[in-house]
């Protein structure tokens, strides 16, 4: 079947499971055009993204921008929310769309059956979730469907965050730095938003360097002349260094970083993005849906068990290095999306930080990381209208953010539960 008739039955295939989906229709107002007049915005408080609460405020919004801040509000607001707190739309700089459990109730792979049709609802699915828990802008590293889903995103055809992509990621050892260098135009020419590297094994084998020092020079250097970010996939200590060496912006995971790993990535200025519990515990609370399937093994998950008090550990230090920009991702797979707060929870409960400075990494500093930090991840006027109500204060009671009744992503309302 040629790829235009695949994506015309895709695309019927969505809009069929949009209108036939009754939660979707009872918790979500959606126009395809920008409304007309301004919306305004009323709640007990207001948490702008950067740290700064602004008590029985309102937010205007006009098209899909923030016009004004308001501290004392007149009038009859359009939305009154009473008892709730507005924020910035929630960022995951790093979640996997494409992964999820096909019909048999195990974690999909290529070759058990299911069509590119049915893997994209099943992507579509997943960025309805994780658009219902508030969170309005995600990276997903790694997948080459990721271009078709954030296009038709954009488009305003299907519900979902903001999307930046990797595509495919490079993970393979194989080629010289010059065919690294040529592949990093190559993405950049996909279209690419990011480029996504795998500088060592995964946790579940153990972590070490996997990428020579050369090579990573190469994709860094080279993603950086083509004016690129790069976000690298790294748990040991040695190809951390290596990575802040070869000049990478941003470094995933880090299980294992010691003290001076983390003020050689606050030295220079790379944004860290670990986990502390929610990939984790989601792949050791499915494990039946995983297990046997690649290094999902009973090594592995003795791994995953075992990183869970080193990972905590890890991000209190991590926290307290002075300068170090910790940003917020959660490496959602398969039963994690729509649960992405959770590792908000875990790094205030388990990981020792303040609920404000975790709201602020999900917020204003991941939007920094993304290069987007003038256009979203803050409540101020001329920003994206991405804004997200929850019940209570977050700032005070982090499990809040669990609860999400008002979703709004570039002025349109795509949950409003009261």
């Amino acid at each position: 079947m040629s790829r235009v008739a695949i994506s015309g039955m895709l695309m019927r295939s969505l809009l069929l499971l949009v209108a036939a989906t009754p939660l979707f229709a009872q918790t979500r107002t959606m126009t395809n055009s920008t409304p007309a007049g301004p919306i305004v915005i009323r709640a007990d408080r207001i948490i702008d993204g950067r740290g700064k609460v602004i008590s029985g405020g309102a937010i205007v919004v006009t098209g899909d921008k923030i016009t004004a801040v308001e501290t004392a509000p007149k009038g009859v607001p359009t939305y009154d929310l009473e008892g709730m707190t507005l924020l910035p739309g929630l960022i995951d700089a790093h979640s996997h769309l494409s992964w999820y459990f096909n019909r048999q109730g195990r974690y999909h792979t290529r070759g058990d059956g299911d069509t590119p049709v049915e893997s994209m609802l099943s992507m579509a699915g997943n960025a309805y979730a994780t658009l219902m828990a508030g969170f309005t802008t995600i990276q997903s590293p790694g997948d080459p469907a990721d271009k078709d889903l954030r296009e038709w995103i954009a488009m305003g055809q299907i519900p979902g965050p903001r999307v930046l992509t990797s595509l495919a990621p490079f993970s393979s050892t194989r080629p010289s730095p010059d065919s690294l260098r040529a592949l990093v135009r190559q993405r950049k020419a996909q279209g690419a938003d990011v480029i996504k590297i795998f500088a060592s094994a995964s946790i579940r084998d153990g972590g070490a360097q996997t990428m020579s020092d050369e090579q990573l020079a190469a994709l860094c250097g080279e993603a950086k002349a083509q004016g690129m970010r790069t976000m690298v996939h790294a748990h040991s200590i040695a190809s951390i260094k290596a990575s802040v060496a070869a000049g990478c912006d941003q470094i995933e995971h880090g299980v294992f970083a010691d003290q001076e790993t983390l003020k050689l990535m606050a030295d220079h200025g790379v944004y860290f993005d670990p986990q502390v519990c929610l990939v984790f515990r989601n792949y050791l609370d499915n494990r039946a849906k995983f297990e046997g399937i690649g290094n999902y093994n009973e090594e592995g998950f003795a791994a995953m068990e075992k990183a869970l008090p080193i990972a905590a550990a890890m991000y209190n230090k991590a926290i307290h290095t002075p300068g170090l920009k910790v940003i917020f991702g959660t490496d959602a797979v398969a039963g994690a999306h729509g649960r992405n707060a959770e590792e908000l929870v875990c790094r205030v409960h388990d990981g020792g930080q303040s609920p404000m400075d975790a709201i602020t990494s999900a917020t204003s500093l991941t939007a920094e990381s993304m290069h987007l930090g003038n256009e979203i991840g803050t409540i101020a006027p001329g920003m994206q209208a991405d804004i997200i109500a929850v019940a209570g204060d977050p700032s005070k009671d982090i499990t809040a953010l669990r609860r999400v009744d008002f979703v709004m992503k570039g002025g349109t309302v795509y949950k409003n539960v009261r």
